[in-house]
């Protein structure tokens, strides 16, 4: 009936009810009138699709495959090394990359030497006068890290690592929320669980003492999980929001946010959950979407309770033979009916106007007002009137002065106001009871199924109930317009920038935050009402805050003109909102609002990186409050990080029991400990059946153990800034492979530089000799440059991308398999350097290059891979050309491209994209031909240009493609390259494009078994025709599809035109060996 938040015939809590800021929502807009219920139908369709595609039979098309792997060889590490000392890698090197192996001792190690604290810092030889510092998002004190959290902590490692390696002062703080009502929950299920007692059983002291044992016994296991992740955390300045330095900081933030007026107590409505008999915010507030009669668990009640139905009732009219029909989701709610509004212009209730109706069960007689927020064309176009039990009514009551009587009482039963038929009769047993009461009145009018969503509080189960109460409130306007200029003046900023509108948008329309939560653990709010002498009234509350006790008694003196000793106080119970504790994080862990050496060093903070769903809920209040309580921003850039999904597209979530914890990726799980984790959860039976069905399809073996580097390279090498994302564990396990490829290089490393006679060279008086060794250190100038802009704009993608290309293609793939025969001496009978520019210190030169290429590619991805990194790079470390200052990888200079000035080379990078295309041909030649172990002669006919990158190249053309030689031959040939023939390739042979310009000939020796590679091509050819026809009808059905990408269509267009282009030359390749099968 509202415009705004409400259906055609409805109250949709769950539309308003997640406003816990306010006692002053929005005014409301006018949409469509019939779109409204849409969107959740639409949800609940995504949603049940989903659970049909996990729940099917088959196996799923979605992300990769099902997860298929062996396991591998773990190897441990022996060595008797006491904890805190150094690894010892001087012990024979393992032949395999192992986890266990490598990510032993060297955390503790750090963290025993002070690498992560700050003071360090005038220690480095690099050191520069800048400071680097940010808090991470502080998890819950009760729960476990997923790899939403796992995604946090790699990104801003990443980023701590490399402004430490910088040579800059680092400091990221370390910290845990006491999360009020998650805390509270917990201890009381295991009391109730253990002693058979509840809450109410014990004192406030005796509870508060219970939930100490309990934080610490399981509050470390949050801090282990980011040792195990590798997190360079600052651990002695580790802070937790209910420490007595952080509750003074609290304390100091209430009281002066009351004096300057932007706290006050009033009456508004909140978002309470019966269960915990408390407020709640709006982050603890879930959804549930129901498209019609549904029977769910809530609760305090035995039999499960039926949500999805619209219920439609009459008023009588006074003085009129006419009726007001209204309807609603929530009937018990209509015994707190004040009025009936309707449109101003609505011609069905033009005689209606000022007159009052007779509410059936208490006989007060309520008015008809007109409002234009009623939406005349939704439903019967009036709508009943409950200020004390829905927002949008509360704000209709203000607007026109009507009372807000409590129906419902916060322990969920109903209020004497309803009467004794009603009065302790809980709320959704009152329902059916109002509905049969209207029945015998003849005034129920129908009912009917009807789609909506409910809102759930996340620590109960309940449903939330909107109630009013007197509660304290932050007043938030005046806050939020600084906050706002503060993105417009370019103090702050917010990456990826198109959160800028959004931060606007909710700002511009920010209501009022409540901040009093009914309960026991948390901060004790430092507000006291005051009892006078002589004073028996208890019509008007009064109220002094302070710092202490005695504080508010001299304040109250002073206030009221009262003598102190004659004043009783009585502090108000209840305690803050986690998140008012949460938001005075990056200050008040530096110690304010003492002006400690840390506050004046480190505030403001450099920057926030989160999660881009607390951006209203977290960073939006560390920004007003921050600015508001030390005249400064808290940080000068916000940095967003896009969510977690599963392969599925779902939020990782626990009541959908699809999140993973990291150390299972780390360490490896069965499914059966998957599937216990789900049954141990407090799930909904459907849902536990979908998340266990999902996991034996997904991980039918487990998870295998990854190891934390490729954890921590796969969070990272996702785009954050932009779409979800989706992690699949085969990527996770692809890093895996790569730690293992990382460390056969360096196996191939240790035993070049350990057999070699002639120390490694330094780095700046090494110049690269021939064109490979240009080519592969002007790769890795251009690797370093990419990594310095990327890194600078948070780009972390684009910075893994480029050293795991580096690393892959080019180091392995192209140098070490071209430098090898030089190395290793591998001659093969064949004269493996040609090269005119060699001179006879080749293997040192070659050495040194593989040296600094391998030693520099670790350092730059030391801050991805903290723990490979450094077990490599200590064992590179006896080779090294000079000594090195620091004694970790991670306190060592990130690499500059300034220090690699002279090992760029633009035009080998440039040209060596010809070679490689010639080398990728000729082995594809070879492969159709069946030439496994024979080098045959190849000739290219191409341009004089290319001809001599071909022969510059050349000793790499011929030793990566296998190839005795390469003949060259130009046909517009001036003379001028001796080398090159002045007649073309023979006839009858295989041909094969490189581009338009250059073609590869491959004759065909004699004693070829001719038939067997016509054989061996059609065989290539028939499933060539198969690929061509899937990718023919994919690309035909995306073409059909508006919704595929644009980027996607290009991509299979391109596709099949590659394999079009292979048909074509295979079977022209057939025709040329058919024709010589045919003369010879």
């Amino acid at each position: 009936m509202w415009t705004k938040g409400y259906c055609p015939k409805a109250r949709l809590v769950a539309k308003t009810a997640t406003k816990l800021w306010s006692s002053k929502p929005p005014e409301p807009s006018r949409p469509v009138p019939s779109a409204q219920p849409r969107p959740q139908v639409q949800k609940l369709r995504r949603r049940q699709e989903r659970e049909k595609t996990i729940l099917s039979a088959q196996h799923n098309k979605v992300g990769d495959q099902t997860l298929n792997w062996s396991e591998k060889q773990k190897i441990a590490y022996m060595a008797q090394t006491p904890a805190g000392t150094k690894k010892d890698t001087s012990v024979p090197f393992p032949s395999s990359y192992s986890p266990d192996y490598v990510e032993s001792c060297w955390y503790q190690w750090w963290e025993k030497e002070g690498f992560f604290n700050p003071d360090q810092h005038e220690r480095l030889s690099h050191h520069v006068d800048q400071t680097f510092s940010l808090c991470i998002p502080p998890p819950n004190v009760t729960g476990t890290l997923h790899l939403g959290h796992a995604l946090t902590v790699a990104v801003q490692d990443a980023l701590v690592r490399w402004r430490r390696m910088q040579g800059h002062r680092v400091l990221w703080v370390p910290g845990c929320d006491h999360a009020g009502i998650a805390t509270q929950t917990v201890v009381e299920r295991r009391l109730l669980r253990k002693t058979g007692k509840r809450r109410q059983d014990f004192s406030r002291e005796e509870f508060l003492q219970e939930v100490w044992k309990w934080k610490n016994e399981k509050g470390e296991e949050i801090y282990h999980q980011l040792r195990t992740l590798g997190a360079s955390l600052d651990w002695s300045r580790a802070c937790f929001t209910m420490d007595p330095g952080f509750s003074r900081a609290v304390t100091e933030a209430f009281v002066r946010l009351c004096d300057s007026g932007l706290i006050y107590r009033s009456e508004g409505l909140v978002n309470w959950s019966c269960a915990l008999q408390s407020a709640i915010s709006d982050i603890e507030v879930e959804t549930k979407d129901v498209s019609g009669p549904t029977l769910m668990s809530v609760p305090g009640y035995d039999n499960k309770v039926e949500f999805g139905t619209m219920f439609t009732f009459a008023y009588t009219v006074e003085g009129h033979d006419g009726e007001v029909v209204v309807s609603t989701t929530r009937p018990e709610t209509m015994l707190g009916d004040v009025a009936v509004a309707v449109h101003p212009d609505d011609p069905r209730y033009q005689t209606f106007h000022g007159v009052r109706c007779k509410h059936p069960f208490t006989n007060r007689l309520i008015p008809i007002i007109t409002d234009t927020m009623v939406d005349m064309n939704m439903g019967t176009g009036a709508v009943k009137v409950t200020p004390a039990h829905d927002f949008m009514d509360f704000h209709l009551s203000q607007k026109h002065s009507l009372p807000r009587p409590l129906v419902i009482r916060g322990d969920g039963t109903m209020e004497p106001l309803c009467g004794q038929w009603m009065e302790g009769v809980k709320r959704f047993d009152a329902r059916q009871l109002v509905v049969n009461g209207l029945v015998e009145k003849k005034l129920f009018r129908g009912k009917k199924n009807h789609t909506m969503t409910l809102p759930i509080c996340s620590r109960s189960g309940d449903i939330i109930e909107p109630l009013l109460k007197k509660q304290w409130f932050v007043r938030c306007d005046t806050m939020a317009m600084k906050a706002i200029q503060a993105i417009e003046n370019g103090q702050l900023e917010i990456i990826p920038h198109y959160y800028t509108k959004t931060w606007k948008n909710w700002l511009s329309s920010i209501s009022d935050w409540c901040i009093s939560r009914q309960l026991w653990w948390g901060h004790q709010i430092p507000a006291y009402q005051v009892q006078l002498p002589n004073s028996a009234t208890k019509e008007e509350e009064l109220w002094v805050w302070g710092k202490s006790e005695e504080e508010a008694r001299q304040r109250a003196a002073v206030k009221y003109g009262v003598n102190p000793e004659h004043i009783t106080l009585r502090q108000d119970p209840d305690v803050l909102d986690t998140w008012f504790s949460s938001a005075l994080f990056p200050f008040a862990m530096l110690g304010w609002p003492e002006k400690t050496p840390d506050f004046q060093h480190f505030y403001p903070n450099s920057v926030l990186e989160t999660g881009s769903d607390l951006i209203f809920f977290w960073v939006a209040r560390m920004v007003m409050l921050g600015s508001e309580l030390t005249g400064q921003l808290p940080f000068k850039q916000v940095l967003f990080h896009s969510l977690v999904r599963d392969k599925y597209g779902r939020k990782m979530s626990k009541s959908l029991g699809n999140v993973i914890d990291p150390l299972d990726v780390i360490h490896g799980v069965t499914l059966k400990r998957l599937q216990e984790k789900v049954k141990e959860g407090n799930l909904d039976p459907r849902e536990q059946q979908v998340a266990m069905k999902a996991q034996s399809k997904d991980y039918p073996n487990g998870i295998p153990q990854c190891g934390t580097d490729a954890l921590r390279f796969a969070l990272c090498s996702h785009k954050m800034q932009g779409e979800d994302i989706s992690l699949s564990i085969s990527q996770v396990l692809g890093f895996r492979h790569f730690c293992n490829k990382m460390w056969q290089t360096l196996r191939f490393t240790l035993g070049v530089v350990g057999d070699d006679t002639t120390p490694v060279g330094k780095l700046e008086e090494t110049t690269p000799q021939n064109s490979m060794e240009r080519w592969i250190c002007s790769r890795l100038y251009s690797t370093v440059v990419q990594c310095e802009q990327a890194f600078e704009v948070y780009e972390l993608h684009i910075v893994t991308s480029a050293l795991y290309s580096f690393w892959v293609h080019n180091l392995c793939d192209v140098y070490m398999e071209y430098v090898k025969p030089v190395l290793l001496k591998q001659k093969e009978g064949v004269e493996v350097l040609t090269d005119k520019d060699h001179s006879s210190n080749t293997k040192q030169v070659a050495s040194t290059v593989l040296y600094h290429c391998v030693s520099l590619s670790l350092a730059l991805l030391s801050p991805f891979m903290p723990f490979i990194t450094e077990e490599l790079w200590q064992r590179l470390q006896p080779f090294s050309p000079e000594a090195v200052a620091q004694t970790s990888l991670c306190l060592q200079p990130y690499p500059r491209s300034t220090q690699l000035g002279h090992w760029y080379f633009p035009e080998e990078e440039k040209d060596f994209l010809l070679v490689q295309n010639v080398i990728r041909v000729a082995r594809s030649l070879r492969a159709q031909c069946g030439l496994t172990k024979e080098k045959p002669v190849m000739w290219a006919v191409c341009s004089p240009s290319q001809a001599q990158t071909l022969l510059r190249f050349g000793s790499a053309v011929w030793t990566l493609s296998r190839i005795l030689s390469l003949q060259i031959y130009c046909p517009d040939q001036d003379g001028h390259l001796s080398s090159v023939h002045s007649t073309p390739p023979p006839t009858g042979c295989l041909v094969a494009v490189v581009d338009h310009t250059c073609q590869l000939h491959l004759h065909i020796q004699s004693g070829v078994d001719i038939e067997q590679q016509i054989r061996h091509l059609s065989q290539r050819k028939d499933k060539l025709l198969l690929k061509l026809e899937e990718n023919l009808c994919k690309f035909q059905s995306s073409n059909s599809q508006t919704k595929t990408p644009a980027h996607i269509r290009q991509r299979m267009e391109s596709k099949v035109s590659v394999l079009k282009q292979e048909l074509k030359t295979i079977e022209n390749q057939i025709k040329v060996l058919q024709e010589k099968e045919s003369m010879g």
